[in-house]
Order: structure tokens, then C-alpha cells, then sequence
């Protein structure tokens, strides 16, 4: 069966009415989204700790569901909204979703011997080096597939400093966990103790549930639950707006001597992030791809 997708426009704190409202005439699912996303105007969200982040996007879609027989105009009357609201309607196909989403990540080579399988993939049928690490990840709610750059970047930095270390004596820290990738990867190529945490309760069951999956020891925790104590290594991949705001807090987590590699940067964004985190560390560029950089630096 097809579906119809209604978007509406909504400013402020009110998409969230309007998405509730949604929900209780019958929509099947409803999100919000940026409407501003790709401009200029774009408003990023983070929730990290310690943030003043603002509770919503001045300019929102609220984006529903419907059954394919849903009487568009007759909704927008019903929820008393005006007439000439700014929406979209678009069609939705039916498909099989599931071979769909499979067909869009093939495995991933991040390096000669450091691959990122998906687990409908038979690695062998891939990877043919003899010492070859592969990551089993499939797409899901945390964000960390290694298709984006700064995934990349940072699995390449860990792949490339984790190999001279003594195996199993070298701790991380993944900052920012979302799927858990970095942190397994970490785990994967030598590294002992190995802990991450993120904002998102979702990427922590995601992240455990990951590690699992690949069978290696890690833990994950929420920020505040998050144990004391220091890490040879640092590894976040986040934003830069957090990561200056963070700066305190990531560099007392990292041991004298230590190092740190900071991602989710915009290449015009790194000598401001070099200078701030340069108080603590030896910073300097370590890799760009697609306009993006991986930073690093060792604790002074």
C-alpha cells in the first residue's frame, strides 16, 4: 500500500503541539524537521551537557504520515489551522524497506585492513587481508555507520595510533558514542579498557548492544553515571560548537601525555578549535576529507 506524507510548516514551540495534534487525528508517525536545514539560516540542536541550547527550531516541518486515503484538506480544517498553512503533500510509494535500506550500505573499507561490514554482508566475500579488523554495524537510531567523513576520519586516527601501542594497556574514551563504532573499533585494533558516552540513552543501548555483536568488552554510560578518572586516549567526534564548550571537561579526562583526536569540524572552524583546545595540548591538523578535519593533540 502507498502512504501520503503531509508536511506543515510551524514556528517555534509549536511544532510540538502540532505534532501531538497530528498524532491524535490518526497520523501514523510525525517528526519534526529544520526547515531552514541546508541554508545558511540552519539551526544545529547538540544537547550536550552544560549547553544553553534553544528548546526548538524557530522555523519547523512537521512532517505525518497518513493512510493513502487521507482527506488532506478536511485534516488541516479539522486541527483549525489556516486555510492557506504553507504545506507539502507527496506520495509514498509502497516498497520493501528493509531491502531498500539494506541495498544503500554496502561494506565500507576504511583502510587496507579496517572494514565496516554490515551484518546482512558475509565479510569474506570483501575482505581478503590476512590481519583484517571488520566492524559488523547496520544503520540504526545512533548516528555512527563510518559513511559519513568524520567516522572515517576518526577510525583512520584510532587505526593509525593505536597500532604501536603495547596491546591491551592503552584506555579510550569515546566522547560522543552514538552507535558505539569508535569505541569497538578502539577495542578491535588493541586498545585495554575502553568506555564511551553520549547524551542519547538510545545510543547507549545501541552502542552496548554493538559491542555485543562484535564481541568485545566495552562500556557505555550516560553522561552523569559516566566513572572518574583519566585515558591515555580521547577520541570525539561531535560538533564544534560542543566540543569548545566541552574543552574543560575533555581535556581533565585525558592522563599528561595523553592523547586527543577531536572530529565533526568544518575545515574553517579548525584554528579556532586548535587555538582553544591548544591551553591543554599540542594541537595540530592531522587529516581533512570532503571539507571536514580530524584534530590531534597530546596533553602537556
Amino acid at each position: 500500500m502507498a502512504w501520503v506524507s503531509l508536511k506543515l510548516a510551524a514556528d517555534g514551540e509549536g511544532a510540538e503541539a502540532l505534532a501531538d495534534a497530528l498524532m491524535e487525528a490518526g497520523a501514523l508517525s510525525v517528526s519534526i524537521e529544520d526547515r531552514d536545514a541546508g541554508t545558511a539560516a540552519e539551526q544545529a540542536q547538540f544537547g550536550e551537557p552544560g549547553l544553553d541550547d534553544p528548546k526548538a527550531w524557530q522555523r519547523n516541518w512537521v512532517v505525518a504520515l497518513l493512510d493513502a486515503d487521507a482527506d488532506v484538506s478536511a485534516l488541516i480544517a479539522q486541527l483549525k489551522l489556516p486555510a492557506n498553512i504553507e504545506h507539502e503533500v507527496e506520495i509514498v510509494p509502497e516498497q520493501d524497506w528493509v531491502r531498500l535500506t539494506q541495498a544503500q550500505f554496502e561494506p565500507i573499507p576504511i583502510s587496507d585492513r579496517l572494514w565496516i561490514v554490515p551484518s546482512w554482508h558475509d565479510a569474506a566475500d570483501f575482505v581478503n587481508t590476512p590481519d583484517a579488523v571488520v566492524l559488523v554495524l547496520d544503520p540504526g537510531l545512533a548516528f555512527g555507520t563510518g559513511s559519513h567523513p568524520t567516522t572515517r576520519l576518526c577510525l583512520k586516527w584510532l587505526e593509525q595510533n593505536l597500532k604501536g601501542a603495547e596491546r591491551g594497556k592503552t584506555s579510550v574514551l569515546d566522547y560522543g558514542c552514538g552507535s558505539g563504532i569508535l569505541a569497538i573499533a578502539a577495542r578491535k585494533l588493541g586498545a585495554g579498557e575502553v568506555v564511551g558516552t553520549d547524551v542519547d540513552a538510545q545510543a547507549i543501548t545501541a552502542s552496548r548492544d554493538n559491542a555485543e555483536r562484535n564481541r568485545v568488552e566495552a562500556a557505555f554510560f550516560l553522561p552523569d553515571a559516566l566513572p572518574a578518572g583519566e585515558f591515555d586516549v580521547l577520541v570525539a567526534n561531535i560538533l564544534t560548537n560542543p566540543l569548545k564548550a566541552l574543552m574543560p571537561l575533555l581535556a581533565g579526562r585525558v592522563k599528561t601525555g595523553g592523547r586527543i583526536a577531536l572530529s565533526g569540524i568544518l575545515a574553517e572552524q579548525a584554528n579556532e578549535v586548535i587555538a582553544l583546545y591548544g591551553q591543554f595540548f599540542d594541537m595540530r591538523l592531522w587529516a581533512t576529507e570532503d571539507g571536514w578535519v580530524c584534530l590531534t593533540g597530546t596533553k602537556n
